[in-house]
């Protein structure tokens, strides 16, 4: 098999697991109603299980990377997809409310670490000129669950019961295992021993921290909105729950559209197409606040955020790997980790500002809340091009892009 051949079924087998992992970390925003039915809790309550999912993924990556860091990648995938299955299996049979958070946390836990070895292997299986388009390619699994996996397992929530959302997940779980096991192929190179150590050399780099930071308020933007779409859709819109699992699959396949835009646009200049995809997103925001009583128009705006929710992943993902590449080659791995965990910051902190919009009755200003984020992100990305700007000579950025 010759090397093209073999960087598409790696890129194949990664795509199939995210796209299990991705399933399983927005499904919640399609079976909250059903949860909060089910245990008797507040619909702002029911927000943790993606506020606490994030949270799971924030601490579980960088910590996970450091202890599997020498590990073999293909075991390690596979022991990843097992312990998957193992919390999905848990959210399943939860009797209680608090036994399903346990659940959420451990698939969380396998999420981090999947989402960090993934875009590392799909990065160094392709020439220098395609790692974003290549890193878009393995997070197409996401983009897939938003059109395909979330809508299903709402849809199957909705018509037998939210249970049977999460055996939906164990069966695209065990998929992504024989997946991993057929087409990964052994010895995938390990990356360069580190340290807890490697942490504060990460942070102690402007530029490094300053994407974390971007990261976490641009990718995050969108959720204050997002964690509550179904509701916002039902309540505020006035579509009927049949009508939503529609809705969701072309919110899905608008954001794999961009998806895949956004990496090629990557490729080269990622900072600058960020900016300009931040841009977009604002825009989007500020639609949708101002028809999210609207019940036509309401639906145009979903969609419009759908194209630009999910855009800038590739291009965040593929610059820090690019800086940490420069600035701490022997914390690359780390660096992934931290970002990954950086994205579920912006969730975790995204979610939470809607739940607390929603607790004083204010859901239909939830997009402001997303542009605030979006504000400081730009204004942060401003930081960073003048540093990149500064330091391109000695750097020599502009030729990695090329």
């Amino acid at each position: 098999m010759n090397k093209k051949v073999s960087s598409t079924w790696i890129l194949l087998s990664l795509a199939i697991s995210a796209f299990a992992i991705g399933s399983t970390e927005f499904i919640s925003v399609g079976i909250i109603p059903l949860l909060t039915k089910t245990f008797g809790i507040s619909l702002t309550q029911g927000g943790l299980t993606v506020s606490i999912y994030a949270t799971g993924i924030i601490f579980g990556a960088p910590i996970l990377a450091l202890v599997t860091n020498r590990f073999d990648r293909k075991k390690l995938l596979i022991g990843i997809m097992i312990s998957f299955i193992i919390g999905n299996l848990l959210a399943t049979f939860a009797p209680n409310f608090t036994i399903l958070l346990a659940g959420r946390i451990i698939t969380a836990l396998s999420h981090g670490i999947f989402m960090t070895i993934a875009s590392l292997i799909a990065a160094n299986v392709v020439t220098p000129n395609k790692r974003g388009s290549a890193i878009a390619i393995m997070f197409t699994g996401l983009t897939v669950a938003t059109i395909a996996g979330v809508p299903i397992g709402t849809f199957i929530g909705q018509t037998f019961n939210w249970r049977m959302s999460f055996i939906f997940l164990i069966v695209l779980g065990l998929i992504g295992l024989i997946s991993n096991m057929l087409l990964v192929p052994n010895k995938l190179p390990l990356p360069n021993p580190t340290s807890v150590k490697g942490i504060w050399k990460i942070l102690k780099q402007p530029q490094l921290l300053l994407i974390l930071l971007v990261t976490a308020l641009g990718y995050g933007a969108t959720f204050p909105v997002y964690t509550y779409l179904t509701t916002i859709l039902n309540k505020n819109m006035g579509w009927s729950q049949s009508a939503i699992v529609i809705i969701l699959i072309f919110y899905g396949i608008a954001v794999a559209i961009v998806n895949t835009i956004g990496g090629k646009w990557a490729n080269k200049k990622p900072l600058f197409a960020l900016l300009k995809m931040f841009i977009g997103l604002g825009i989007a925001l500020i639609v949708m606040r101002l028809t999210i009583n609207l019940h036509f128009l309401g639906l145009l705006a979903v969609l419009l955020l759908g194209l630009f929710a999910l855009m800038n992943v590739p291009g965040l993902q593929l610059y820090i790997v690019q800086l940490a590449e420069k600035y701490t080659p022997d914390e690359v791995p780390l660096a992934s980790a931290l970002n990954i965990s950086a994205f579920n910051v912006g969730i975790t902190l995204g979610s939470a500002l809607g739940g607390q919009a929603v607790a004083h009755n204010q859901l239909v200003n939830t997009p402001w809340l997303g542009i605030g984020m979006l504000i400081v992100g730009i204004i942060l990305i401003g930081f960073l091009m003048r540093l990149e700007k500064r330091t391109a000579p000695t750097l020599d950025l502009e030729n990695c892009y090329d």
